[in-house]
């Protein structure tokens, strides 16, 4: 496995904006258009969302994103590793960084939503292997079998 650097992102990048396009892309491939609750840039640019990207070197490794529901909790949004970087820890990095970066924040919880199709259970077997459980819905999430609701009790 590569060593990432992890850092900030303005979502400005070219390289970038294509993968959380592929992202979105993919999204709405699997799910009805209803159930893609995956955020494009504008929204992630927004200040109550902090937005990472994991470099192997020049290359763009994986996205992903902290928003902030509020003092305690957050959600993740946005985990995409790049097609070329499926599998060689590239997920794991960013996941990583977003759960440190909510315990320096303070937060006691942590969820996420992810798709309910076999096409997601990668993604879910990756939050599970983080401690990541099943949970009623959050937010304005309804789970049916589009929808997974996950969380992480921190503290």
């Amino acid at each position: 496995m590569s060593d990432y650097r992890i850092r900030p992102d303005d979502l400005t990048s070219p390289i970038v904006l294509d993968l959380l396009q592929l992202h979105l892309d993919e999204m709405h491939r699997w799910s009805p258009a209803c159930k893609v609750h995956a955020m494009p840039a504008e929204r992630l640019r927004q200040a109550d969302v902090s937005f990472f990207a994991a470099w192997d070197g020049e290359t763009l490794a994986a996205v992903g994103a902290l928003k902030e529901l509020d003092a305690e909790r957050g959600e993740l949004k946005s985990m995409r590793a790049a097609p070329a970087y499926r599998g060689k820890g590239a997920g794991k990095a960013i996941l990583g960084h977003l759960l440190d970066e909510a315990k320096r924040r303070g937060y006691r919880w942590v969820g996420l939503e992810t798709g309910g199709t076999p096409e997601f259970e990668p993604a879910a077997a990756l939050y599970r292997s983080h401690g990541f459980v099943e949970c009623t819905p959050f937010a304005d999430y309804v789970s049916d079998e589009f929808s997974r609701c996950m969380e992480l009790v921190l503290y």
